[in-house]
């Protein structure tokens, strides 16, 4: 059986594990960057599971190949964004697949507060569940 403790927004690989350390991120990349993908660095201020679309940080690296340089970008985005998520994606431009190949959370918020189930009565018997992100509850930019 999987637990949660904490929690913790669990989005892409690696997310029930302790946060990854920049040698175990290197680790990672240099796997991505064998394998012929393009990196990028992405992060938001609300980590709903629907929210797919995360801002980007600088550009997409296709041409990259020193890992070095991908874990700057990394580091640049957590001190310009030290409360936010922000994951690393690796896409896949090979004809056929052209996809997200990997993706995994690199920074988190020192509190994160988590979801809600809601529920919702409709007509007749039915009832409807939505996730509720604790979040958004506050403004753009105030939420950590």
């Amino acid at each position: 059986m999987m637990t949660n403790p904490g929690n913790r927004i669990t989005q892409g690989q690696f997310s029930f594990l302790p946060d990854l350390t920049d040698q175990q991120i290197t680790a990672q990349i240099k796997y991505a960057l064998k394998k012929g993908w393009a990196l990028s660095v992405e992060y938001t201020d609300d980590p709903h599971p629907r929210n797919t679309y995360w801002e980007m940080f600088g550009m997409p690296m296709f041409d990259l190949k020193d890992p070095a340089g991908i874990l700057m970008e990394v580091n640049n985005c957590r001190k310009t964004f030290p409360d936010h998520y922000i994951r690393v994606m690796a896409f896949d431009s090979t004809r056929g697949v052209e996809s997200p190949a990997m993706s995994y959370i690199v920074n988190r918020p020192k509190k994160e507060p988590g979801f809600g189930v809601v529920r919702q009565e409709g007509p007749g018997r039915t009832i409807h569940y939505t996730v509720h992100s604790y979040a958004t509850d506050k403004a753009e930019g105030e939420r950590y």
